[in-house]
């Protein structure tokens, strides 16, 4: 966060405030990686995790990943014809409606929060692939 020296003119009298300012954009800001692992942590690893398929496939490597293809986990028919590769736009929308993203699979939880969705998002991004993490 920058903290930037703020001067405010009374009365002819100077006052100096010093308040963090923040950008008020809030695509600006680049997403929480930390605050992405704790929301994947409590909300994504019932069913997934890192580097083993659980109810959902294994998540490390995901980004340019074709959609339906860790060998050996039972995807719908749809997510493994979807055509999809993932990436950060693919992602958002898949975690928002995984329905509208492919029908009739399996996931049926949603990350409604885009802040949220994005945290996540950019924490699965760090995440790379198995070999990264060695």
């Amino acid at each position: 966060m920058k903290v930037r020296n703020v001067f405010m003119w009374t009365a002819g009298v100077g006052l100096l405030l010093l308040a963090p300012l923040t950008s008020l954009s809030a695509g600006s800001a680049a997403p929480d990686i930390d605050r992405g692992r704790d929301l994947f942590a409590k909300r994504c690893s019932g069913c997934h995790a890192l580097d083993s398929d659980k109810e959902g496939p294994r998540l490390r490597g995901v980004f340019g990943r074709k959609a339906g293809s860790v060998a050996g986990f039972p995807y719908s028919e749809s997510l493994r014809n979807s055509g999809i590769v993932w990436n950060e736009n693919h992602l958002d929308r898949w975690l928002q409606n995984p329905e509208e993203t492919a029908r009739n699979t399996n996931m049926e939880f949603r990350v409604v929060d885009a802040g949220e969705r994005a945290a996540v998002v950019a924490f699965l991004k760090s995440a790379g692939s198995k070999a990264d993490a060695k």
